[in-house]
C-alpha cells in the first residue's frame, strides 16, 4: 500500500478548543447535492438532507458549534467550533426513576451527579457526519454516493482569517463558475 499524505498536523491535538475551517468532498468530485444557478446554490433533496445533517452536528456533540457553512454540488465548506469541556459542558446522570434528565429540566444537582464530557476531536465530528449521510443514502437506495477519503482542515488563527474564510464560504456559489473549470485554483 502506498504512503498516503496525512492531512492533519501530526503534532496538533484536534480536540483542542479552536475554530476549524473544513472542506469535505464527494468521491471523484461528483455533483450529488444540487447545482449552482446564477450564483446561488440550489440544493436537491439529497443536498437538503446533507445540509440538515450538517446543521444537526451540535446536537450530537455538546461542545461543538457550527458557524458559517455551505453545501455545494460536490463539496461542503464549514467552520466548526470545538469548545473547551468545562463547567458549562456536562451531562447529568440519570435520576432515581432511571430516566434521562431532559436538557431543560430544572434540577438540583451536586458535584457527584455530574459526569464530565469527553473531549471531542474534529476527525470524530466529521466521521460522524459522513456516517450519518451515508446511512441515509443506503436507507434511501442511493447506491452511487461515496465520500472522498478524509477531509481538508485549517485551524483558524485570528479574526482577520475568520473574516476571510466566512467571506469565502458565503461567496462560494458566485465563484463556482471559475472554480469548477479549474479544480486547482486557489482563491484564498
Amino acid at each position: 500500500m502506498k504512503n498516503r499524505k496525512r492531512n492533519r498536523l501530526p503534532e496538533y491535538d484536534y480536540s483542542n478548543p479552536a475554530w476549524y475551517y473544513v472542506t469535505i468532498c464527494t468521491h471523484k468530485h461528483i455533483h450529488h447535492f444540487g447545482e449552482v444557478k446564477n450564483g446561488e446554490m440550489i440544493l436537491n433533496e439529497f443536498g437538503k438532507m446533507t445540509n440538515k445533517f450538517l446543521e444537526e452536528i451540535p446536537s450530537h456533540y455538546s461542545t461543538v458549534e457550527l458557524d458559517e457553512y455551505i453545501v455545494m454540488p460536490n463539496h461542503i465548506h464549514a467552520i466548526i467550533i470545538i469548545n473547551d469541556v468545562g463547567v458549562d459542558h456536562h451531562r447529568p446522570r440519570t435520576n432515581d426513576n432511571n430516566r434521562n434528565i431532559a436538557k431543560n429540566d430544572i434540577i438540583s444537582v451536586g458535584v457527584e451527579d455530574i459526569r464530565p464530557l469527553r473531549r471531542t476531536n474534529l476527525s470524530n465530528v466529521i466521521k460522524g457526519f459522513k456516517i450519518g449521510v451515508t446511512k441515509w443514502c443506503k436507507h434511501n437506495n442511493i447506491t452511487n454516493f461515496k465520500w472522498q477519503r478524509s477531509f481538508y482542515d485549517r485551524i483558524i488563527r485570528n479574526e482577520k482569517e475568520l473574516f476571510y474564510i466566512r467571506d469565502y464560504i458565503e461567496q462560494n456559489p458566485l465563484r463556482w463558475e471559475i472554480e469548477k473549470n479549474n479544480e486547482n485554483l486557489d482563491l484564498m
